[in-house]
C-alpha cells in the first residue's frame, strides 16, 4: 500500500510519491547503496559540508583556474551513505518518467532518500529475509523492459547507464533492488499489526468537519458473463501426448530443456529466461495447481502434464534451496477450432435474446451459463481488485472496462464482446450496469468501507511517523551542511 512520505513539511502528491518508491536502479549509484565501515564513518564523521576544490587540471576560455564541485556525501543514514549526485540522478530518473520535477522540492527529494536508508539500515538490524533469487528475477524483468526502449540493443542500455559490460550492470542493480526491498519490508513491518476498530473508524469520521468530508465520484456496479468456446479432447490429448514427447526427449536422449521452452512454450514472458520461475513455500505464486506440482518434485525431475487455467504444463525442478525451488516450465495451450468459436458466439447471443426478452434475468443467466467461476455464483458481479468489494469508481475503472460499459444505461445489455488474452485465448462476453451511486458527500453508512480504510491509512501513518521519530535517535546520521537548512518534517538534524 502506498504511504505518504514524511520526509518534509512540503507537499507532493500520490503520483510523486509512487515515481519516488518505483524500484528503478537508476534513482540511485552504487555507492549510495553501499555499506560503509567504520574507518570510512569516522572519516565522515569530519566533514561538515560539501566542499569544492581549485584544480589545475579545468581551466576556462581565459586561461584562469575554475573551481569544480566534488561529488561530496550529502548524509550518513547508520551504515549507509548518500552522495550529493545522488539526488541529480533522482531528479533525472522523475523527469525521464514524464513527472514534473519543479514541484518537487530539493529537500524533498533528499527526504525521501533519507527515509530510504533508515530503513533499509534498520531491516539489516532486525535481520528481515530478503531473497535474493526473486532480486535477480525482477532485475531480468528490469532489464527486459529496459530493453524495449533501447529496440533489444544491451550495448545502447550500457551506453546509456555507463556500464562497461552486462555483468556490472546487473551487480549494481542487485544491491540497489536488495535494499529497496529490504525498506520495503521494514516499512510493511512496521504497520503490519496496524488496525481499526468499528469506533476508531467512527471517530475518524466525526471529527473530519462536514464542510470537508471527501466527496466520492460516481459508483457503478457491473456484471458480466462470459462464454469460452470449448476445447476438444482430440486436441487435449494431442497437447499432453506433445508434452510426453518433451519429457521423454530429456530424460532419454539428453535434449535441453531450455530450448525446449523457447521452441515451443506458449508462455512468451518467460521465454527469454528459459521458462524460469524461483518459487518461496512462504510465499504463494503461481496458480495453486501449478504450486503444488512444482514442490512435489525432487531436484532434476520431470513432472507429468497437468491443467491449469492457462493450458498444459510440464515442470522441470532444476534446484532446491530451502524453501526456494528454482523450475523451469513449458506451457502449451490446445488450439480451439473455428466451428468451437462460432459455436461459442451463437451460444452467448442467444442468452443475450432471453435476457433482453424477459425470459431470465442477467443474474440467473450468469448462474446458469456464465464460463467464468469467479463471478458466475454472484451472479456475474465483479469484484473491484482494488477495494474488494462491488463498487467501481467511475474516474478510477481500468480503461478496458470503462470503455465497454461507458454507452450503457442502467439495466441495459451490452452487445457482444470479443476478447482475446496474451496468449491468444478467445472469449466472449455481454455485461450490464446493475447500480449506480451519483457523486456524493461521504456517508457514513454507505461509505463505511472507503472511511474505514481512510482511517486505517491514518493510523498506519502514525505509526511510521513515530517509528521514524525514534528511530532517528537511536541512529548515527549526519547531514552536511548544504541540507541543514531544509524544513524537515522528522527530526533529521536531532535539533
Amino acid at each position: 500500500m502506498p504511504l505518504r512520505t514524511i520526509n518534509s513539511k512540503f507537499t507532493i502528491n500520490l503520483k510523486h510519491i509512487l515515481a519516488l518508491t518505483v524500484t528503478l536502479f537508476a534513482i540511485h549509484v552504487t555507492s549510495a547503496q553501499e555499506i560503509i565501515n567504520d574507518e570510512v564513518k569516522d572519516t565522515i564523521k569530519a566533514i561538515d559540508s560539501v566542499k569544492t576544490i581549485a584544480t589545475p587540471q579545468v581551466k576556462d576560455t581565459t586561461n584562469t583556474f575554475k573551481p569544480v564541485k566534488v561529488d561530496g556525501v550529502a548524509a550518513v543514514v547508520g551504515d549507509f551513505i548518500i552522495l550529493d549526485s545522488d539526488i541529480d540522478k533522482a531528479y533525472l530518473q522523475l523527469q525521464a518518467q514524464g513527472v514534473n520535477t519543479k514541484e518537487i522540492p530539493r529537500c524533498q527529494l533528499f527526504g525521501k532518500l533519507l527515509e530510504d536508508k533508515l530503513y533499509a539500515h534498520h531491516a539489516i538490524q532486525d535481520s528481515l529475509p530478503v531473497s535474493d533469487a526473486e532480486i535477480r528475477q525482477n532485475i531480468d524483468y528490469q532489464i527486459e523492459q529496459f530493453l524495449q526502449s533501447t529496440n533489444g540493443s544491451m550495448e545502447k542500455l550500457l551506453e546509456i547507464y555507463n556500464k562497461e559490460d552486462e555483468k556490472s550492470l546487473r551487480e549494481e542493480m542487485f544491491e540497489i533492488n536488495k535494499n529497496n526491498e529490504l525498506a520495503r519490508k521494514m516499512q510493511a513491518k512496521i504497520v503490519e499489526d496496524v488496525e481499526v476498530t468499528p469506533e476508531e473508524v467512527r471517530e475518524f469520521f466525526n471529527k473530519i468537519p462536514k464542510d470537508e468530508r471527501p466527496t466520492f465520484g460516481t459508483e457503478l456496479k457491473v456484471a458480466q458473463i462470459v462464454v469460452e468456446p470449448k476445447v476438444t479432447e482430440e486436441e487435449k490429448q494431442r497437447v499432453i501426448n506433445q508434452l510426453k514427447q518433451f519429457k521423454a526427449d530429456v530424460l532419454e536422449n539428453g535434449a535441453s530443456f531450455r530450448s525446449k521452452v523457447v521452441l515451443y512454450s506458449d508462455d512468451k514472458a518467460s521465454i527469454s529466461t528459459g521458462g524460469k520461475y524461483t518459487l518461496d513455500r512462504k510465499k504463494p505464486r503461481m496458480v495453486k495447481e501449478f504450486r503444488q506440482v512444482a514442490f512435489s518434485l525432487q531436484e532434476g525431475e520431470i513432472s507429468e502434464p497437468f491443467e491449469t487455467d492457462f493450458g498444459y504444463h510440464i515442470i522441470y525442478c532444476e534446484k532446491i534451496r530451502g524453501q526456494e525451488y528454482d523450475i523451469r516450465h513449458i506451457l502449451l495451450i490446445p488450439k480451439v477450432s473455428d466451428e468451437a468459436i462460432k459455436e461459442a458466439r451463437e451460444r452467448i447471443e442467444k442468452i443475450r435474446q432471453r435476457i433482453v426478452d424477459g425470459d431470465i434475468s442477467f443474474a440467473d443467466a450468469a448462474r446458469e451459463s456464465s464460463d467464468e467461476k469467479e463471478t458466475r455464483n454472484d451472479g456475474g458481479q465483479l469484484i473491484n481488485p482494488q477495494t474488494q468489494d462491488y463498487n467501481f469508481e467511475l474516474t478510477k475503472m481500468d480503461p478496458e472496462l470503462y470503455s465497454q460499459i461507458q454507452n450503457l444505461k442502467d439495466g441495459e445489455v451490452s452487445l457482444v464482446q470479443t476478447e482475446t488474452d496474451r496468449t491468444g485465448k478467445v472469449k466472449f462476453k455481454i455485461l450490464m450496469v446493475t447500480d449506480r451511486i451519483d457523486e456524493h458527500v461521504a456517508d457514513y453508512a454507505r461509505d463505511y468501507l472507503k472511511i474505514k480504510e481512510q482511517a486505517l491509512n491514518e493510523k498506519k501513518l502514525k505509526a511510521i511517523e513515530k517509528w521514524q521519530n525514534d528511530k532517528i535517535m537511536d541512529t548515527y546520521i549526519k547531514i552536511a551542511d548544504a541540507y541543514k537548512d531544509c524544513d524537515f518534517a522528522s527530526n533529521w538534524l536531532k535539533k
